[in-house]
């Protein structure tokens, strides 16, 4: 294992992933990590968890992966969730919170939002350092053969927002979205082929028209605010 493409928040957009799916099977990467929300926000949640199932090697939870099995009364979340089968249920409840490899001797640590929740977000443009700097720390949740170590390099998902930064402590990255990045469909690829670890985000762009009339013609609740999701960078709470 020496190149490692890490996904993350496809959010149901079944159109952006079969687009980033179709660049990474061009890369010649030998795994594929996802770092959660695989549903929400989109209308082809158990498609997108479907092909997840068929081409990642690790899967891990995100806060909507959580939220979505709740009981709750709303039209547009209801509709998505009315969507999903009960085998798509029993996968989102199966899933891991966190992955770890190693690669060229550094511990790196997926995570989807941070090492205690994936409800906490952490977000660089509005939280100082310190906060980032936390992303490196061990937790409850990421207990394991390397409980007493902290990782050289962390991957995580949940803010949408590719950035990377290296510190005295490591490196920290976020690896975009798939499904409901600013730009382009996003993603990363981690390479340890030549002895050293590099770090490479991949922009891949999609048909955003394909993905809204599929959403349309299936009779999408809440396709207003898709839309302006997928094409204006609007994003709604719930």
């Amino acid at each position: 294992m020496s190149k490692i493409a890490i996904i993350s928040d496809i959010h149901g957009n079944l159109t952006a992933l079969k687009a980033v799916l179709a660049d990474i099977e061009k890369r010649g990467v030998d795994q594929i990590f996802c770092l959660g929300d695989l549903v929400g926000k989109g209308p082809r949640g158990s498609e997108c968890i479907e092909l997840v199932q068929q081409h990642c090697d690790q899967v891990i939870y995100g806060n909507w992966d959580v939220f979505i099995r709740d009981e709750i009364d709303h039209e547009s979340i209801n509709w998505i969730q009315n969507r999903l089968t009960e085998v798509d249920y029993k996968y989102l409840a199966s899933l891991p919170f966190y992955i770890e490899f190693e690669l060229n001797g550094k511990l790196a640590r997926c995570f989807h939002a941070s090492p205690r929740s994936v409800f906490e977000r952490i977000a660089p443009e509005y939280h100082p350092t310190e906060k980032c700097l936390s992303l490196f720390e061990n937790s409850e949740e990421t207990e394991s053969l390397h409980s007493t170590r902290k990782p050289d390099m962390v991957f995580y998902g949940d803010i949408h927002l590719t950035w990377l930064r290296t510190y005295d402590i490591g490196i920290l990255c976020n690896v975009g979205s798939v499904g409901l990045d600013v730009v382009d469909a996003t993603y990363v690829i981690v390479d340890g082929s030549y002895g050293a670890n590099s770090i490479n985000f991949v922009r891949v762009p999609y048909d955003r028209e394909t993905e809204l009339r599929e959403a349309k013609e299936l009779g999408m609740v809440g396709y207003a605010e898709y839309y302006k999701e997928i094409m204006h960078d609007q994003f709604r709470d719930k």
